[in-house]
């Protein structure tokens, strides 16, 4: 396994702030051995040293997954919720929900409105969802799967620029609550800069418990106590009852196709039937000739006529068969008109918080091993440090679950949002694993990279560098940053097609990819991590 570590190292320790400049180039690797991509290096290195010992693509996404919950919790954390979904060495295709949920005891009427802080906190699901995979699918021994993630909770990690900068947007929230302010301030009450080293000491007792006794450690024992106690003492609306009756579910998988390759997403409370209805409105387009604006206009527009059926996933399950028929896509598509006046959509609707905000707080990872396992799993806080509460004695951070960021309000509701982890296969052999973390902006980022490599034939790396392009009412954003980019003519030209254009300057904020792929041809599987972030590839060295 190639030490991805020193560099980020020496690199953290030098820089103070997030500039595009302090992240790491594009990661990529091969291995014929299996893959991992996660966006901390050390979850990387944790995966890749399950595949390493044995262990299946499902032991490395536990294992990456326990270890992004210590070293990127501003973005996810024992407290939040998960999706995620499996192709078996055998072709059948399974998924995990493992959203957050609203108690059965939360009433609207009489609780406080607020955007952070307990009222906002829903039962966890990260750590059911992460047990659930493991006891269906998993290989090796639970405490080896977790171990890497207390080690890095009690020895401590050096803070990478990212992570430092998200601390210090949410200081003034932080300083509120005493467990939060415990974990991720100074004595003095500053945030840890880049390249401090924190320690989770309450974090590695809570994850050893975990360890020991799985999902029901959590659930039902002494760590639901701590739970209990101290959200009954600060107005939460969590319960024992509450916490024991949770389960992480099997999810609902939906299928389509897309030039030839099979595509697999999760029905609600994921957005995988979104995601697959753009590609298959792209499909009656010549994408494989469009290139610069022609493709943006179509991106575009495919994304704007699928995302006004965002609101009718709520309506009945039955509307997955309806937003996945190729039939229905291929009618939508007929609207498009590549160099004319853009589709303009959604103006008025009253949207959840989360489906407006610039940038989502969540994180991605995908891994595959030799026996043709692929894992793509995606969990999230919501907002940046989620909730802002930390469980005072157990180290975690909550998401934000109840509340008008998901608009999410019902007892029992659980939550939904654009979280996609999403599969490609070709005629049923697995091809590739990908999904993305950042709101609203995840199911773009999966259908734009799927098009780069299948209509483009980008390699994954290149796929995943590429500028994508995501439409705000009747304005078209485009990123623009350092390395691959839109050019002028090219943004002139989108103008000229009656699009309203706004440059995107800042990295992250077009969802971060990252992505798993089986070449058949070399016989290895090939990862990369989005540029715009901190993530890495890894793999265990061939034989």
């Amino acid at each position: 396994m190639k030490n991805l570590i020193p560099v980020l190292l020496i690199l953290v320790a030098a820089c103070t702030s997030y500039k595009i400049q302090d992240i790491p180039s594009v990661q990529r690797a091969e291995s014929v051995e299996g893959i991992v991509s996660a966006a901390h290096p050390l979850a990387t290195e944790a995966g890749s040293r399950m595949l390493e010992l044995g262990g299946n693509a499902v032991d490395a996404a536990v294992a990456s997954a326990f270890t992004l919950a210590v070293v990127e919790p501003s973005m996810s954390g024992l407290g939040g919720r998960l999706q995620a979904i499996v192709h078996l060495p055998n072709g059948e295709i399974v998924g995990v929900d493992a959203t957050t949920q609203i108690p059965d005891t939360y009433d609207y009427e009489t609780a406080p409105k607020a955007s952070y802080g307990y009222p906002v906190i829903g039962i966890p699901g990260v750590v059911a969802g992460l047990c659930k995979l493991w006891e269906e699918h998993g290989s090796l021994p639970l405490e080896t799967l977790i171990q890497p993630a207390i080690h890095h909770a009690s020895k401590g990690f050096a803070l990478l620029p990212g992570e430092a900068f998200r601390h210090g947007l949410a200081a003034k929230e932080i300083g509120e609550f005493e467990g939060t302010k415990k974990y991720f301030q100074s004595s003095d009450g500053d945030p840890f800069k880049a390249g401090e080293i924190l320690v989770q000491k309450d974090l590695a007792k809570t994850l050893k418990q975990i360890a020991k006794g799985g999902a029901k450690a959590f659930y039902e024992g002494a760590i639901a106590e701590k739970i209990v106690a101290d959200h009954q003492a600060k107005g939460g609306f969590l319960t024992f009852e509450a916490l024991a009756n949770y389960e992480a579910k099997s999810s609902k998988i939906v299928d389509g196709s897309y030039r030839g390759y099979e595509l697999h997403g999760l029905w609600m409370p994921s957005f995988g039937a979104i995601t697959i209805q753009i590609l298959q409105i792209l499909e009656s387009l010549p994408m494989d000739q469009y290139q610069g604006a022609d493709w943006a206009s179509a991106m575009a527009q495919a994304i704007s006529l699928a995302y006004a059926n965002r609101e009718a996933q709520r309506t009945s399950d039955s509307m997955a068969t309806v937003l996945t028929d190729s039939k229905y896509a291929q009618e939508l598509s007929k609207q498009i008109v590549v160099k004319g006046k853009p589709i303009e959509v959604g103006k008025n609707l009253a949207l959840p918080e989360s489906w407006k905000a610039e940038m989502g707080h969540t994180t991605h990872l995908s891994t595959a091993d030799n026996k043709g396992m692929m894992v793509a799993l995606t969990q999230s806080l919501g907002p940046n440090m989620g909730s802002k509460v930390a469980a005072p004695g157990l180290g975690f951070l909550y998401a934000t679950t109840i509340g008008k960021y998901l608009r999410m309000t019902e007892p029992g509701q659980r939550a939904s949002s654009h979280i996609s982890p999403f599969l490609i296969t070709k005629e049923g052999k697995p091809f590739m694993a990908l999904g993305a973390a950042g709101g609203s902006r995840i199911v773009t980022a999966i259908t734009a990279v799927t098009s780069r490599v299948l209509d483009h034939k980008l390699p994954l790396d290149q796929a995943l560098a590429a500028p994508r392009v995501y439409p705000d009412k009747d304005t078209l954003l485009m990123e623009v940053h350092p390395g691959p980019t839109w050019k002028e003519e090219e943004l002139e030209q989108l103008e000229g097609y009656g699009f309203p254009i706004k440059q995107m300057k800042l990295p992250g904020r077009f969802g971060r990819v990252h992505a798993v792929q089986f070449d058949p041809v070399k016989g290895v599987w090939i990862g990369a991590a989005d540029p715009d972030w901190e993530g890495a590839v890894d793999g265990p060295e061939g034989n």
